[in-house]
């Protein structure tokens, strides 16, 4: 059984991968997404194989949630966690009765471990690797088992229509090493990608089931650029009305902005990218490897390519000021972005996990509290505490108005007035925000957010 907690609303690439490795091995696998699923009682009940996939800061917290009502369902079955959070928290699940952790290019541990418990039944000990790093025969990901493409995520365009959304991956771990960055203790600077024409055959069964609009699951589309653009010609080139959307760093934007208008004319509608402040002494204790205004011409770069430019953001650290926080959302009315941002990306507070490259900054351990296993973190308390009581304000706003459905923003204007009143200054008026609605995908929340009650409601 290998089970999904959440993946930003999207069908699982790491579930369909290690199913069809599994299957072609000859075992029975069965996969369990608990974003649209239940764990009902009988649904774990012949599992001799339990596998949590913590592919993110959301799902891990929805996983060590879990794992009780899964053992209670499962009290023989070997469990195991695996994906990129998994090494990470390896002391705290194996605590929690978790027998194997795996993290890195997993699929030939998964297919290792499932060996050795057809021959050995439940093995105490864990042989394979925590982290591994080595190539992976890739198979076409078996999507036969999970629920129906349309009950996804799905591509929201300005004009009120909505696509039916595939979800691919061509690459996995990334060249950087950002501080903040969960894929860095993991892969290290280092990036796998897929095969061409195994991303190309796994996109083809996602548009024979109803599949208009691809979104790229890669940590970074141009962590090797050469690869992104061989995948974006084919895609263009197999289903021209196809359009798809990526993960761009701010810095490969301006690196390879000559690629751009290609990649618009293939069919990419909009582009992520981590920008995470606009305060240059973050940005350099973060490690991103661009200032505040390469932001800017970023912005002007996609947009002089016909792209929309998505930024997220960590908008709350223990060095962010309250005038910082406002003058975030200044940069944003001025780049005309207010409807390009999640209104959660206004409310993330930095996440200090187990193995962090942030502990590597002098001093900084020094200022955080002791590991928090419900936070699956080190707490830290900024210096100033209005910082915290607007964080914490803004948090139950954003998820009160996803709610009541209100727009981006209807949303970014309570944000507006609450910042300037927690900063003591007068609150200017916007009466117009610039900036046009871009096409979007309909799920609202990040990986790095509080898991909310309705996904909890899965167990």
């Amino acid at each position: 059984m290998l089970v999904n907690p959440y993946e930003l609303g999207r069908q699982p690439f790491a579930l369909a991968q290690p199913a069809a490795l599994l299957k072609r091995a000859g075992f029975a696998v069965r996969c369990l997404d608990l974003s649209l699923e239940k764990l009902d009682p009988g649904i774990l009940e012949d599992a001799g194989l339990v596998a949590l996939h913590a592919g993110m800061h959301t799902a891990t917290r929805i996983a060590v949630q879990a794992l009780p009502r899964v053992r209670q369902l499962a009290p023989q079955a070997h469990l195991c966690v695996y994906g990129l959070y998994a090494p990470m928290n390896e002391s705290l699940l194996r605590e929690l009765g978790v027998d194997t952790v795996l993290g890195g290019e997993v699929e030939p541990a998964l297919l290792s471990l499932c060996r050795r418990l057809r021959i050995n039944g439940k093995p105490m000990i864990q042989s394979e690797p925590v982290i591994s790093l080595g190539r992976v025969e890739f198979e076409l990901p078996d999507r036969s088992g999970l629920p129906k493409l349309a009950r996804y995520a799905h591509l929201e365009l300005p004009d009120g229509s909505t696509r039916v959304t595939g979800f691919a991956e061509g690459s996995r771990g990334c060249k950087h090493l950002c501080r903040h960055c969960p894929i860095v203790p993991v892969y290290q600077g280092k990036f796998r990608i897929v095969p061409a024409d195994v991303v190309m055959a796994d996109i083809r069964q996602q548009v024979a089931e109803g599949a208009s609009h691809i979104s790229f699951g890669d940590p970074d589309f141009f962590n090797g650029p050469t690869h992104g653009m061989r995948l974006a010609r084919a895609l263009h080139e197999a289903f021209p009305q196809v359009t798809f959307d990526a993960t761009i760093k701010i810095q490969h934007l301006i690196d390879h902005a000559g690629l751009l208008p290609e990649l618009r004319r293939c069919g990419c509608l909009f582009i992520t990218s981590a920008v995470e402040a606009v305060d240059d002494d973050i940005l350099r204790l973060l490690d991103k490897n661009h200032g505040s205004r390469d932001f800017d011409r970023a912005v002007a770069l996609a947009r002089d390519a016909g792209i929309a430019l998505a930024p997220t953001f960590v908008a709350f650290t223990p060095w962010t000021t309250l005038e910082g926080y406002v003058a975030l959302l200044e940069r944003l009315v001025s780049l005309q972005l207010v409807e390009s941002v999640p209104p959660v990306q206004l409310t993330i507070r930095l996440l200090v996990p187990e193995g962090s490259y942030l502990l590597q900054l002098p001093g900084f351990r020094e200022k955080l509290m002791a590991f928090d296993p419900a936070l699956l973190g080190y707490p830290w308390v900024h210096s100033d505490p209005r910082a915290d009581r607007l964080q914490q304000v803004l948090q139950a706003l954003v998820a009160r108005c996803e709610g009541q459905h209100l727009s981006r923003r209807e949303v970014f204007a309570a944000v507006w007035r609450l910042a300037h009143e927690a900063a003591g200054r007068p609150v200017p008026e916007l009466a117009v925000m610039p900036g046009a609605p871009i096409p979007r995908l309909s799920e609202p929340w990040y990986c790095c957010a509080e898991p909310t009650d309705q996904q909890l409601q899965s167990f």
